[in-house]
């Protein structure tokens, strides 16, 4: 079996990006810079802000963090974004989900420019990523597909099933694995909770994205012998054994599976690490359009 090691996978990321950072800053040119927004105090949503932050240290990129409390009104949060669409330092811009339910989600997202939009959420990008015009795809699936390439996992005519029909990872990712991409070539199925017979599709997959939710929801028995499988899953599971009272789980039972897969991606430390790998490449590649072309000219 193959470990999807994210660790790994990432570090050949941030490797390459930080090695682009130091040859534009060597010429005179500023760093990419990344902003984030962040409402609220949500003890996961504070863990994944404060990660993003510190891999931007590490490879050179500069980053903001805007901070509003949980009650901020939504005109206020919508003239802050519009502050960083106009502020041309700033090349990618991030609003941490999930906000409180007085905000529109929707209306946020729109209003973030689409040139900076890092997180690949904003519907001119979801359109072009439908058509395979190039844009920033979701980090999420973004980087599932970088560790697809790392591993050398050959998809091309198979079949998968993705679980979970989120804009955010669902959705998108079933998209890439039935382009024309090095990754993808895919017969896809996406699954979700009305979907019949979960477990006969399970077991006809090749490959298994499993993005709904449900800590160790696939085992050895919905599974084929070799499947590829993707854990996106992500639930914290009270443990009083543990230092910190809890355990993180993902969607696929690790321990069940990994003796019948051909390759499972551990949480923690597989999927979650390229989704920031995917952002920050993202990060670059908004920098290198918006701020190095004008440059160049």
């Amino acid at each position: 079996m193959i470990l999807l090691d994210g660790k790994l996978a990432s570090q050949n990321v941030t490797k390459a990006l930080k090695q682009k950072v130091e040859q534009y800053t060597n010429k005179g040119f500023r760093a990419p810079h990344l902003a984030a927004i962040l409402v609220g105090s949500n003890g996961a949503s504070e863990t994944y802000v404060a990660s993003k932050i510190k891999n931007c240290e590490a490879i050179g990129f500069a980053s903001s963090l805007v901070r509003f409390d949980e009650t901020v009104t939504q005109e206020i949060l919508l003239r802050k974004i519009e502050e960083l669409n106009q502020d041309s330092t700033i090349d990618g811009i991030l609003v941490q989900l999930p906000l409180p339910k007085h905000i529109d989600e929707n209306q946020v997202i729109l209003k973030i420019n689409p040139d900076k939009d890092v997180d690949g959420f904003h519907p001119i990008n979801a359109g072009k990523l439908m058509q395979g015009i190039p844009s920033y795809i979701p980090a999420t699936p973004y980087g599932m597909t970088m560790m697809l390439d790392f591993f050398n996992i050959d998809t091309k005519g198979k079949h998968a099933v993705v679980i979970g029909r989120s804009n955010i990872v669902g959705r998108p990712m079933s998209v890439l694995l039935s382009g024309n991409y090095t990754f993808g070539n895919c017969t896809v199925t996406l699954c979700h909770s009305h979907t019949h017979n979960l477990i006969e599709l399970c077991k006809q997959a090749d490959i298994i994205v499993a993005a709904l939710g449900k800590p160790d929801f696939i085992d050895d028995i919905m599974i084929k012998d070799g499947a590829i499988l993707l854990d996106v899953g992500i639930t914290r599971v009270d443990d009083e054994t543990a230092v910190k009272g809890f355990r993180i789980k993902g969607d696929v039972n690790f321990e069940k599976v990994k003796h019948k897969a051909g390759a499972v991606s551990p949480v923690p430390g597989g999927v979650g690490l390229m989704t920031i790998a995917g952002l920050l490449t993202n990060t670059m590649k908004a920098y290198e359009q918006n701020y190095i072309s004008e440059q160049n000219l």
